[in-house]
This record gives structure tokens, sequence and C-alpha cells, in this order.
């Protein structure tokens, strides 16, 4: 399964072990396809700087994992119609586009309110590692 996680998913995964943490441990054994965006790097490295208060060298170590669980890191697209009152959201959502992809997976409720963008279907990562039972 082609499979999408936004930034918070990634800084969840870091912060503690949980839920998060386990899907980026399944992306990492390869039990789904996880397609990233250069954006979504660069906000979860700006993130893990100015609110968690990061070193250089951790966030270059976490970039790293993510990139390791990644399938590909993408260019990301730009959507024709803005859908999302947040622009960032719009870039997820064109990401998710652009990679083909079967799940979104995030905590942000402005996206989980759409529940399905194209093909694509928007979970919590709750609900996305039930799959997975």
């Amino acid at each position: 399964m082609r499979v999408v996680f936004d930034t918070n998913v990634f800084i969840a995964a870091f912060v503690s072990d949980g839920i998060c943490a386990r899907l980026v441990r399944r992306a990492r054994r390869r039990e789904l396809e996880l397609f990233i965006c250069k954006i979504v790097l660069l906000e979860f490295s700006s993130k893990l700087k100015v609110k968690f208060h990061c070193t250089t060298k951790e966030i270059e170590r976490a970039c790293i994992l993510i990139s390791e669980a990644a399938s590909a890191v993408l260019t990301e697209g730009v959507l024709q119609t803005p859908v999302c009152r947040d622009r960032d959201d719009d870039l997820i959502l064109a990401c998710a586009e652009t990679a083909g992809a079967e799940y979104l997976v995030t905590g942000d409720n402005d996206l989980l309110v759409l529940e399905r963008y194209g093909r694509c279907n928007i979970l919590s990562p709750r609900d996305f590692e039930l799959l997975f039972e």
C-alpha cells in the first residue's frame, strides 16, 4: 500500500514510542510503501529545531531515518484548486496526489475531516494502524 505520513506523524514518532513510532518502524521494515515530500522533511527539521531544541546532528540523524524508511522522496506537486484553509495542508494533499497514495496518515483535524481526497483515504495514525490487525 502506498502511504504518505504528515509531518505531525513523524514528530510524534520521534518524541514518544507510541503508534506513530510503530508506523515508522513498519515503513522501515517495508510493510508499507512510504512516500515523503521534501516539504515534509523541511517542516520536520524546522519543528525539531524550534519546538524541541534538537541539535543539528540530531535533526540530521532523524531525517536520515525517515529517508531510509521511505520508498522515495518526492518533489511535491501543486493542487489545481485549494482544498484546505491552511496552505500547508494543501501541500500535504499534493504530496499524496504526486505519490499516488492510497492513504494519507495525519493527526491534523483539518485534513481528517476530509476523510478522502481523490483516491486517497485520510486516516488518523490509530485508524491506519488498525489496518494491520
